[in-house]
């Protein structure tokens, strides 16, 4: 039985230390924001906009990527790749490969300084699935003091907030038997930056803050194919455990070491890349291939609690966005083009419309919902920003799109401070109300 296989062969060493982040209450410190929940409260977002109209700045990017910006007071991070495997100009040296940090201001949209890394390890040919999100597609985290960047093969890169590059950890070089690259993003708990390596080494590792000396390392054969971002999760004794979902189970593993408390078995097969959604002590998985679906557990326990923490389980899924839970209801926007809402208590689906207008071929929307004042904004890939009324009812309420820009828009946005951060492959955007003070 596999899960035996996981119990056996999940390794583990180190012990972690505590260590409190300093951070501010509107910033956008990780993927989805500060809780990885997708929501902010911000009240004033705008719901239009175009070249013209609530364009605060736009800044013109190094290179593509597929990363969500950050929002650290008065600056604004986002990674991305240049040198090899750009769209369109697919040629080229791999060993040319560059990764970027980018610091702009978001008063004005101004570059403060742009930091390289060049690339360590050979990385996954340009073709196939790694051809529609490139090289830059795992969001960086912040704690005020440092900013941590997934790079792949290339591994975790941490800088201060002048730029200084502090350190970089190697989380393996291997590829999946797909061959698509890494997607997962960081998180921060205490002292250590969580990575799901499960393409680069199968692996979750815990690294520490101040140095990236490895913490604890969890291994097994089944995070082949997990590309989702684990979720941090209180449990009903209290206790904070880490929680992430490969083909065909949910694990539940403790953050002072790394070992596996619980797991729950499941029929979503083939690859998940969602992320898991957190809810209190309950958790929300999507994904899948053929065998796709979704659930609703309890975290907590110990062993198989397959059984007695399913609450329930759907057909309904999401292959690549992450759905936003608000109000009891979880909201997306499929790789087809059709829009979901189910009950987050029931699992029933609420509704399931195409979205019109949605043109270019392909999967048209990749990025993951947010929700700002009772809104959801979902980039789609090449036909602007959707704006939808975060209820149990569908309806289009905007559809913004920037002129001049036919690049992919992949990321999922930022919000702070009721201005919308938006990437695309050539530019950085920021929305706010008020008159546009670029061209």
């Amino acid at each position: 039985m596999r899960t035996t296989f996981i119990l056996r062969t999940l390794a583990v060493v180190g012990v972690c230390s505590l260590m409190t982040d300093s951070i501010g209450a509107a910033d956008w410190t990780q993927f989805r924001g500060p809780s990885g929940a997708g929501i902010s409260s911000d009240s004033n977002v705008p719901v239009t906009w175009n070249n013209s109209h609530n364009l605060r700045w736009k800044f013109e990017l190094p290179g593509p990527g597929s990363s969500s910006p950050l929002v650290l007071g008065d600056r604004v991070f986002v990674t991305c790749y240049s040198g090899y495997g750009v769209p369109k100009q697919s040629g080229g040296d791999m060993k040319s490969l560059t990764r970027h940090l980018v610091c702009v201001n978001r008063v004005d949209g101004k570059k403060l300084w742009s930091k390289t890394v060049p690339n360590d390890q050979p990385e996954d040919r340009y073709e196939g699935y790694i051809s529609e999100h490139g090289y830059a597609s795992n969001t960086p985290v912040t704690d005020g003091e440092r900013v941590y960047c997934f790079f792949g093969k290339s591994g975790v890169v941490a800088f201060d907030l002048s730029g200084q590059q502090l350190w970089q950890t190697n989380v393996g070089t291997e590829s999946s038997n797909r061959r698509w690259g890494s997607g997962a993003s960081l998180l921060l708990h205490q002292d250590m930056v969580i990575v799901n390596a499960s393409e680069e080494s199968q692996s979750i590792r815990a690294l520490d803050k101040a140095t990236g000396k490895q913490k604890w390392k969890a291994a097994a054969s089944s995070l082949e194919l997990a590309y989702g971002t684990p979720a941090l999760v209180t449990s009903k004794d209290g206790s904070t455990e880490l929680v992430v979902a490969v083909p065909g189970e949910v694990w539940g593993l403790n953050l002072e070491t790394g070992k596996l408390r619980w797991f729950a078995e499941h029929s979503l097969t083939g690859n998940i890349c969602p992320s898991v959604i957190a809810n209190g002590d309950l958790v929300y998985v999507f994904g899948g291939f053929r065998s796709a679906g979704s659930l609703a557990l309890e975290a907590g326990g110990k062993d198989d609690v397959t059984q007695s923490h399913l609450k329930w389980s759907s057909r309904t899924s999401s292959y690549v966005a992450t759905p936003v839970l608000f109000e009891g209801h979880l909201y997306w926007i499929d790789d087809r083009g059709q829009a979901y809402c189910i009950n987050a208590t029931s699992g029933e689906q609420v509704y399931r419309e195409r979205v019109n207008g949605l043109e270019g071929g392909g999967r048209p929307v990749y990025a993951s919902p947010v929700v700002a004042g009772g809104k959801i904004y979902v980039p789609t890939r090449w036909n602007g920003v959707l704006v939808l009324p975060a209820k149990p009812k569908y309806e289009v309420l905007a559809q913004n799109k920037f002129e001049g820009d036919d690049s992919d828009f992949n990321a999922t946005p930022a919000i702070s401070n009721d201005e919308l951060f938006l990437r695309s492959n050539r530019w950085l955007y920021c929305v706010g109300e008020g008159k546009t003070s670029q061209p």
